[in-house]
């Protein structure tokens, strides 16, 4: 599994705008081959500010299933149009750790 990690910077005034259009584009992801879970996080500190996160089943099947689909040229025009400067997108694995190592809390 990783996870798919993206700072996105929102243009002022548009933030309601986006989050509607979010909603829709999330059809789209969560409907593709090794999606398995995204969320979207609305920073408390910075107007416009988001992370996004995505979990798949493997690298390919964001860099190569998704982003060489139909279905992203659709959330594209869904959602590109809302974001400057564009975002990076990083994609992280989990490190494995002793069991009992660190207690986390949710």
């Amino acid at each position: 599994m990783i996870l798919e990690a993206a700072m996105l910077q929102v243009k002022p005034g548009m933030e309601q705008e986006y989050e509607e259009s979010f909603r829709k584009a999330s059809t789209i992801i969560s409907s593709m081959k090794g999606y398995i879970s995204h969320e979207l996080q609305r920073c408390m500190g910075e107007e416009g500010k988001y992370l996004l996160l995505v979990k798949w089943e493997s690298l390919e099947d964001h860099t190569v299933g998704f982003r060489q689909s139909k279905e992203y040229q659709e959330w594209k025009s869904l959602l590109h149009r809302f974001y400057h400067p564009f975002p990076t997108v990083e994609h992280f694995e989990k490190v494995n750790l002793n069991q009992g190592d660190f207690l986390i809390k949710e």
